[in-house]
């Protein structure tokens, strides 16, 4: 489980704080979510055509993102509407995470299609903890001036154009829209059941 969550931060009045507020929050409620997680929920498909996590021979017609065993089944178009499993949204949250942190804090080598994913629901969270985590240290050790740092992140073109707390708040939105849908799939199954 992460560390609990510094509500003395919500009190400093600076834009990372507020930055570090807002993701430090979110994600203290997902990861209470994600923290009794089954792999039936992880894997249930709310349609049959739902993007999800597989072993790479079966990602079908779809590119598989991930560099081991387990992949995540890929669209081509980027503004594919399709539906999406649990599995799938917390790949998508990792390689969102863990290439950021590489591309801003690392050694900026490894791109999303390195990640290792995981077949298990366990795995997976503990993954996406680690690089939500890594990146929220990191964040952390940045001064307010580092905020407004243009290209301090080159995991793209546009990161790297923009002041680094645009980079920030990106991810933050991704973990609160990523976050609800996880959560949402997780209601739906239960009524399911």
């Amino acid at each position: 489980m992460p560390e609990p969550f510094d509500w003395a931060i919500l009190e400093r009045p600076s834009a990372m704080a507020m930055v570090r507020g807002q993701l430090g929050v979110s994600w203290m409620v997902l990861s209470g979510r994600l923290a009794a997680l089954t792999d039936e929920q992880y894997f249930w498909r709310p349609s049959a055509e739902a993007l999800t996590v597989v072993r790479r021979r079966h990602a079908g017609r779809f590119r598989a993102l991930g560099s081991g065993e387990w992949v995540a089944q890929w669209p081509d178009e980027p503004d594919h509407r399709g539906p999406r499993t649990i599995a799938w949204l917390i790949a998508h949250l990792t390689e969102t995470f863990f290439e950021r942190w590489e591309w801003t804090f690392g050694e900026r080598i490894q791109g999303r299609a390195d990640i290792t994913l995981h077949g298990n629901a366990r795995d997976a969270v503990a993954w996406l903890a680690h690089w939500v985590d890594a990146w929220q240290q990191s964040i952390a050790e940045l001064d307010e001036q580092q905020v407004m740092t243009i290209g301090l992140s080159q995991a793209s073109e546009l990161d790297a154009a923009e002041p680094f707390g645009h980079v920030a708040l990106r991810l933050n939105r991704e973990l609160i829209h990523h976050g609800s849908e996880i959560m949402t799939l997780q209601d739906l199954h239960a009524l399911a059941a």
